[in-house]
């Protein structure tokens, strides 16, 4: 025994209980249902008893002639002559007849008068069972659609503000708008400790670089002094780094509001085209129209850390990456390819978590590991989504997919093409 619990259904056990297998609506619809079949035929069956005593009991005639069973005004048996048997015999028969008929007739239209009853009541009873679970389908709505926000926090502005009566449904949605809320203040209160954070760690920070260049560029240093305030230079610069990607991916978890239109494909040859300064690795682009809406500066942004990190965590020599824009299934796509170490399907999740990367639980001198956790952060702000695949002979395709803005969308697209030995630089860690 390992102490695992085996949650599969036994050897000779069916489907769970019918009960467990319907939806609330079906079950209150059956229980409606089933509770005025129930009444109805307890009526019916009360109806006929009724009837049956209310009925005149047929007479019945004797050998000698006489009616049995009728009394008269005396309550004596009246009778009558002995050669009136025959016809007395056909009016017990007609009698008896009449009343199976009545009998038969009272159940048979009363039991199809139930079932039509029983067929409309399930009806009123599936839409009234139904219109009770609006409430609780706006919540149930509200709830998906914060869960399926992208980024921590997002949605949580949402709120259901039921309206009616005081009852339990709007008790529950009361309630879930109050978790909502402080969920909010907790969220909105983390990302301003951040932002605050950063922005008064930048002062100091700009302090000791300041003083740090004034004492190496003095006459009088020593080359130990030199090489002591250049290599703090370093360090200082890694925290201005670190400290700049903080204040962007608190920036860029919020929703983006003032939205102006851009085209991807000139936002990535810009990029391109910025990297310069050295060879390092082949380009190769295949930039298409991309026409979105959001904030220019995050979207390069954006652009600029993909770019990075497909350089970054490159091969040491002969390695490329390509750069493709272009629109797909109503959305505009952004995929930044390159060859580099191969990666397992279940490890491309973990480098879009904040300082951490692929096969490390902490980062190294090359990086804080915030570079694709600003891309998804930046993604999900503009209304988009990011995805990494592991490419075929080793490295990663990273795709980010955003809305397409139809005012800047044209019938035609647009391509620019490099050629393939283009070098780009080995880029700069944020």
């Amino acid at each position: 025994m390992n102490g695992r619990v085996n949650r599969t259904r036994p050897p000779g056990r069916g489907w769970p209980p019918l009960r467990n297998r319907l939806t609330l609506r079906a079950r209150l619809t059956v229980v409606y249902g089933g509770l005025l079949l129930l009444a109805g035929m307890i009526l019916l069956g009360v109806t006929y008893v009724l009837v049956d005593q209310r009925m005149p009991r047929p007479v019945e005639a004797t050998q000698s002639g006489s009616f049995s069973g009728a009394t008269g005004a005396s309550g004596a048996d009246r009778v009558v002559p002995a050669d009136s048997v025959q016809l007395q015999a056909l009016v017990l028969d007609v009698q008896q007849e009449v009343r199976a008929s009545a009998m038969e007739s009272l159940l048979t239209q009363g039991g199809v008068a139930l079932l039509l009853v029983s067929v409309v009541a399930v009806t009123a009873g599936w839409l009234i069972a139904g219109r009770a679970l609006q409430p609780l389908h706006r919540i149930t709505a509200t709830a998906s659609r914060i869960a399926g926000a992208d980024g921590a926090g997002r949605g949580l502005h949402e709120r259901i503000a039921l309206q009616g009566p005081a009852d339990e449904v709007r008790e529950l949605a009361d309630t879930f708008d109050l978790m909502l809320e402080r969920l909010d203040r907790s969220f909105d209160g983390q990302r301003r400790f951040v932002a605050n954070a950063s922005h008064e760690l930048r002062t100091p920070l700009a302090v000791n670089r300041a003083l740090l260049e004034l004492a190496v560029t003095r006459s009088d240093a020593t080359p130990e002094l030199r090489q002591l305030g250049e290599s703090l230079l370093v360090v200082n610069g890694r925290h201005e780094r670190l400290i700049d990607g903080l204040l962007t991916l608190a920036d860029s978890e919020n929703a983006v509001t003032e939205r102006v239109p851009v085209d991807l494909a000139k936002i990535a040859a810009h990029v391109l085209d910025l990297s310069t300064e050295g060879p390092s690795v082949a380009v190769h682009r295949e930039l298409a129209t991309a026409p979105t809406a959001g904030d220019p500066v995050l979207l390069e942004r954006l652009t600029q850390n993909l770019v990075e990190n497909a350089v970054r965590h490159n091969l040491p020599a002969g390695g490329w990456l390509s750069v493709r824009t272009g629109q797909a299934g109503g959305r505009v796509e952004l995929e930044v390819t390159n060859t580099g170490p191969v990666v397992a399907p279940y490890e491309t999740e973990t480098i879009f978590q904040p300082f951490r990367r692929l096969r490390r639980d902490r980062v190294d001198g090359r990086g804080f590991g915030l570079g694709l956790s600003i891309v998804r952060a930046v993604a999900g702000a503009h209304d988009g989504a990011v995805s990494a695949q592991p490419r075929d002979g080793g490295g990663l395709v990273v795709t980010v997919t955003l809305p397409v803005d139809d005012a800047l969308a044209r019938p035609q697209l647009r391509s620019a093409a490099t050629p393939a030995g283009r070098r780009l630089p080995d880029a700069k860690p944020h």
